[in-house]
């Protein structure tokens, strides 16, 4: 493992200043698991797996107590008894709004990730931006991708998993009819596609994707 990564405190972990909003804490994560996932070139000349594992637990750790609230709180009430963080230097966290549509984030090339299923069900139920999207009445091909990102989950992994043709997942994300199959097999894909992501429940989110679909002209 990089000395004294394990020192390091979550802020530090993440490259991100005690005042970072959850959208800044959110793409910082997914950022560091792009340079330390098992098959990135960046860090493969410079940890062994087992270094890479031990560093990634500890980006998980920090991720998950600095995306809640409360945890939060008082992991940075902890960091101030100690002398480590300065109450000045602690602001108020803003709730800054993401796009739905932001689609220009670079996507991850790793490979199938290991006990995937495990992995993104804490994560699912860790992030508040995702549960915000799934309580919707309507769901679109890009809340799906919103979603895909939030979870770091490349769209090959997904087409692997699944033997869906990769154009067809491309078209229901961006809500493309024209490259969308009949309806009778896109309920199929749709259900595929939520089973990967480990979303649930699996019913009522297809019945959600489909209403809207069928209101913007989609062959279902």
């Amino acid at each position: 493992m990089e000395k004294k990564f394990d020192r390091l405190n979550y802020y530090e972990m993440l490259d991100l200043k005690p005042d970072a909003t959850l959208f800044e804490i959110r793409h910082a994560y997914n950022a560091a698991l792009q340079i330390y996932q098992k098959d990135s070139l960046i860090s493969y000349s410079f940890f062994s797996p087992e270094e890479r594992k031990a560093i990634l637990g500890l980006l998980e750790n920090a991720y998950l107590t600095l995306i809640n609230e409360e945890r939060r709180q008082g992991y940075d009430n902890e960091l101030i008894r100690l002398g480590l963080l300065h109450k000045t230097a602690k602001k108020p966290v803003v709730k800054t709004p993401v796009s739905i549509f932001d689609i220009n984030r670079t996507q991850s090339k790793c490979g199938p990730i290991k006990n995937a299923a495990a992995v993104l069900r804490t994560k699912v139920m860790e992030n508040q931006f995702i549960t915000e999207i799934l309580s919707r009445e309507e769901l679109s091909g890009s809340d799906l991708q919103t979603i895909r990102k939030e979870l770091a989950v490349p769209l090959e992994h997904i087409a692997q998993e699944t033997k869906i043709r990769i154009d067809y997942l491309h078209g229901i994300e961006r809500d493309d009819v024209r490259a969308l199959p009949a309806g009778v097999f896109l309920r199929g894909f749709i259900k595929a596609y939520l089973k990967c992501l480990c979303l649930e429940p699996v019913d009522e989110i297809c019945r959600r994707y489909m209403n809207r679909s069928a209101l913007c002209g989609g062959k279902v």
